[in-house]
């Protein structure tokens, strides 16, 4: 896991250990100049502007009280900042009284939503785990069928119908499909669209109504999938999923593609919620569960 999540944020630790460099072989305390040069690493790493001032503050703290010496006691504290910012975030997995487990993928077009489900399947697969796929996606060109490609990959069924059909239709034929088979995890991919919240929220509560009338507790995870590369751009559009969702953890796809994967630490501070799993790669396997640990040491090696 530490090797995958270190190759995952390769980029973003070059950057960051690269600037980083002379504040960390500090041979004396940390003054403000110095904080105020790591304010600023931390900003164009993407950790975002109100994270990055809390985060100063708090180690402005401990310098006054002499708790941080030189560099290495530098790197050690940023280290414990990050992992309490992101370990604060509670847990909402729901409890699954009896199959299937529901998760509900959703996200703008674009993040990988599909890719995400395909990937996501072959991981439950893993685990011993049966799943069936459901496209609920009716919206988007070519989402069904890009979906069924991922199924094939997987080597899971999906349950489908057609484009322009009601997703809450297709929903329902794949929840009575996964209790006839005795499946273990139903994914369901949505529409991605954001004309307006409104819209998106009766949308995606026809969706949610229709999972607990026939499943009680379903959906038991709502993961919103968003893309590592888009950084504080999507912030704002995960705000809206998250009102809108019921949003109980992210899917960050596509870590491994960009140099600001500060956006991590961004996303469980300002959006209060767990990152669950992360995108590494293109493969089938390149869908590991997030760990804050790895996740930390990886971005501040040692």
């Amino acid at each position: 896991m530490f090797d995958r999540m270190r190759q995952a944020v390769s980029r973003t630790r070059d950057t960051l250990q690269d600037r980083m460099d002379d504040l960390l072989t500090l041979a004396r305390p940390l003054d403000e100049s110095a904080l105020e040069e790591l304010e600023g690493i931390l900003i164009a790493s993407d950790v975002g502007v109100a994270t990055s001032q809390e985060i100063i503050a708090r180690l402005r703290q401990q310098s006054s009280r002499q708790q941080i010496q030189n560099g290495a006691e530098l790197r050690r504290a940023l280290k414990q900042e990050m992992l309490r910012i992101l370990d604060f975030v509670p847990s909402d997995s729901r409890t699954v009284a009896a199959k299937p487990e529901v998760v509900l993928l959703v996200g703008v077009n674009g993040a990988g939503k599909t890719t995400t489900a395909g990937k996501l399947a072959a991981y439950f697969q893993n685990q011993g785990k049966s799943v069936l796929l459901c496209a609920a996606d009716t919206f988007r060109a070519a989402a069904i069928e890009q979906l069924e490609v991922w199924s094939r990959r997987a080597g899971v069924d999906m349950v489908r119908t057609r484009q322009g059909g009601d997703p809450s239709a297709a929903l329902y034929d794949a929840l009575q499909a996964t209790q006839a088979r005795g499946i273990d995890v139903l994914i369901v991919d949505t529409a991605g669209r954001l004309h307006t919240k409104n819209n998106l929220m009766a949308e995606l509560d026809k969706i949610r109504r229709t999972a607990q009338r026939l499943v009680p507790g379903a959906p038991h995870q709502t993961l919103l999938v968003m893309d590592a590369t888009t950084g504080q751009n999507g912030l704002q559009q995960a705000r809206l999923f998250t009102q809108a969702a019921a949003v109980s953890g992210i899917v960050l796809t596509k870590l491994d593609g960009t140099a600001k994967g500060g956006i991590v630490i961004a996303i469980a501070r300002e959006l209060q919620l767990p990152v669950r799993y992360v995108g590494i790669g293109e493969q089938m396997g390149d869908l590991i569960p997030f760990d804050s640990g790895a996740f930390v040491d990886s971005m501040l090696e040692e």
